[in-house]
């Protein structure tokens, strides 16, 4: 059996917590900030636990 190969578009946009959740950024928090409601930008600030329905699916590209 080949080694399996991580994802690295999924790797680079996905981490790992130390109690094993996976966590993600916002969306649209890169650039054009000065169109975006101070609101909006607070909202879309840090990071989310990702869904329990897409954590299988993420476990597999990053090979965990």
């Amino acid at each position: 059996m080949p080694k399996n190969k991580t994802h690295k578009g999924a790797a680079k946009r996905i981490r790992v917590t130390g109690t094993g959740k996976l966590v993600r950024e916002h969306t649209n928090n890169q650039h054009k900030f000065e169109h975006k409601s101070s609101s909006r930008k607070r909202r879309i600030s840090g990071i989310e636990v990702l869904s329990p329905a897409d954590n299988s699916r993420m476990k597999k590209l990053l090979g965990l």
